[in-house]
């Protein structure tokens, strides 16, 4: 298959060396100069157009906004037959109204949000949320199963609308394994041998193991970023609005993270909400 991989951040790099290793033909892009090193083993377009000739488009890139520019700049390249695949976290409002615009070209959409951080998406072992119709995501199936765990949830806009939920999950829970973390070490225990002790009760997590060995290291350097979490946290109380629905602890867990960007934290690991339990704590 014949992929362009729009967006080489921490995620698009080793997805695109995924798909490289499964035999697909793959061109990377991205909106901003990298070192050689990062992108080491990645074929790479010199320009937008030479990367929009491939037959599908993956868009990886920071939010709902990005994906709308960068659609903007593909526009006059695009043509019948394509596939689109947004694989960032977008507004899924705004993946509706993208698809339909893009059909009525001719050209396929898939709203493919993923969890895993860059530890799966460099085993290939993402968790894919998958939104679209029934043939566009037929089409895109091959590609998703080879970078991780693929599931069709709906049509256009279901895919981004799952992928709030899962942040508003993971939001949720780095509060409490923060709260917990701090807890612990307030009383002696050792966070690892908590961690080792919780291991496949009901409280194991990875975000406890993953997020909470951060945390315990106080070493924040981002798999997700704060300022990331906090856009996708701010969705889900758009999303909840809209229903009617009111989510006591999101509103919480939000003004936390609005408190790590105002000090200047927002390019940290999501996991630095343990920063501000220990600022009160201390």
């Amino acid at each position: 298959m014949n992929v362009a991989m729009l967006g080489l951040g921490l995620m698009g790099r080793p997805m695109a060396r995924v798909l490289l290793a499964a035999g697909m033909q793959v061109v990377g892009w991205n909106r901003s100069p990298l070192d050689p090193a990062l992108t080491a083993g990645i074929p790479l377009a010199a320009t937008l157009a030479e990367a929009a000739q491939a037959e599908t488009l993956i868009i990886m890139v920071s939010d709902s906004a990005a994906v709308g520019d960068l659609l903007a700049r593909l526009d006059p390249f695009l043509r019948p037959g394509q596939l689109v695949i947004d694989m960032g976290s977008s507004d899924p409002r705004d993946s509706q109204t993208r698809a339909a615009a893009l059909a009525a070209r001719g050209i396929g959409w898939v709203d493919a949000p993923v969890s895993g951080g860059p530890e799966g998406a460099a085993s290939g072992t993402l968790a894919i949320m998958a939104g679209g119709t029934e043939a566009d995501v037929a089409r895109a199936m091959p590609i998703l199963r080879v970078l991780g765990r693929p599931t069709h949830v709906g049509l256009p806009g279901a895919g981004h609308t799952a992928k709030v939920i899962n942040q508003l999950i993971v939001g949720l829970t780095i509060q409490a394994v923060a709260e917990a973390t701090v807890l612990a070490q307030a009383y002696g225990l050792e966070p690892a041998l908590l961690r080792a002790a919780l291991a496949g009760g009901f409280a194991d997590s990875k975000v406890l193991q993953i997020h909470g060995g951060r945390m315990e290291a106080r070493r924040y350097v981002p798999g997700g970023k704060v300022a990331t979490q906090l856009k996708d946290l701010r969705m889900a109380a758009a999303l909840a609005a809209n229903a009617g629905i009111e989510l006591p602890h999101l509103r919480d867990t939000i003004a936390r993270y609005e408190e790590l960007v105002s000090r200047g934290y927002g390019d940290l690991d999501h996991s630095a909400l343990h920063l501000l339990l220990l600022d009160q704590a201390s």
